[in-house]
């Protein structure tokens, strides 16, 4: 079999080392190198610790677009734009942006935007994709069926708590460890970027949707996962909604809906996307949860790489909960 040769662009974060841990077992792939211009020269082994033994790959500044099929840009927030305007990258090379550049649908870009649950005809079609952001996954994943439905009526209320790797690898005032540990706190509350990326896609299946989605992006004290609530106003019954959830999901390979309350331990470390449901009188209550590096990240990514090659989406995902 011929394998789809691979390079990464900002090689050195969580998100980085996320994709290096699924693409080193991918049969159907082989990495040709990893961009770090602060590291190059430097074995990857020396930043991604947990690669011991799996990999003698070489960090490297330079960019040998056409030795490879595909890049990931692994880089920060506003710099994969930089990338590609500074960058003569060849217009047939596919590209999957995990950064927010180009989530946004715009005339000036051709990204389709990547979570497959939503877009996965286009996906399979495209040549650019714009990775989903963690907390949009979540938060869509429990809102997309009942605006395909028209549904979403009345305003949304959503809590979601988030682990510290979602804050990336270089510690801030409340990201380093003596700070958020034993400690819990809110953060860009009614205004977290994503909530651009989830209004466009629930506009996209519900087109006069135009209610707000109540927002509180809450930072937790452990490492990884998301754990997304929302509520909103609902007339179907409880049994109404499982059954349209279900239909919703009943193709998609990693997103399942549950009977049982979950917890997040069982999507942590896996490309899963849970979701419960619950009817409070009036309202429906909806949990959504995600490990943020993986569905929310780089196994979300290696899906649409997977969906743009032809592959079965499951490929070199098959991986085990964390449960202790």
């Amino acid at each position: 079999m011929t394998k789809i040769k691979i390079g990464i662009i900002g090689g050195a974060g969580y998100t980085a080392g996320e994709l290096l841990r699924i693409l080193i077992n991918h049969p159907a792939v082989t990495i040709v190198f990893v961009n770090s211009n602060s590291n190059a020269g430097n074995p990857v082994t020396d930043v991604h610790s947990g690669l011991i033994g799996e990999t003698d790959l070489v960090f490297t500044s330079e960019l040998p677009f056409s030795s490879v099929d595909a890049l990931f840009l692994c880089s920060a927030h506003g710099d994969s734009k930089k990338f590609m305007d500074e960058n003569n990258v060849p217009a047939h090379l596919k590209i999957i942006d995990l950064s927010t550049d180009y989530r946004e649908k715009r005339s000036d870009h051709d990204f389709v935007y990547g979570l497959p649950e939503l877009n996965r005809d286009e996906i399979r079609k495209a040549t650019h994709i714009a990775n989903p952001g963690c907390f949009a996954t979540a938060i869509q994943l429990a809102l997309l069926p009942l605006a395909s439905a028209g549904l979403l009526t009345h305003e949304v209320h959503v809590n979601a708590i988030t682990g510290s790797t979602g804050a990336g690898v270089k510690p801030s005032a409340t990201s380093h460890f003596s700070w958020r540990n034993n400690n819990i706190s809110i953060y860009k509350a009614f205004g977290h970027q994503h909530l651009q990326e989830i209004g466009q896609s629930l506009r996209q299946l519900q087109p006069r949707f135009n209610k707000a989605v109540n927002f509180i992006p809450v930072r937790g004290n452990f490492a990884r996962g998301i754990y997304a609530t929302a509520y909103t106003q609902c007339s179907l019954s409880l049994d109404e909604a499982k059954k349209l959830y279900t239909d919703f999901y009943k193709d998609a390979s990693f997103t399942f809906v549950v009977d049982k309350n979950p917890d997040m331990k069982q999507v942590v470390n896996t490309n899963k996307g849970l979701v419960y449901l619950e009817k409070h009188d009036d309202k429906l209550l909806i949990v959504s949860m995600i490990d943020n590096l993986l569905k929310g990240a780089s196994g979300q990514a290696v899906q649409n790489m997977n969906l743009l090659f032809g592959l079965d989406e499951k490929t070199g995902l098959g991986l085990k909960a964390i449960g202790f």
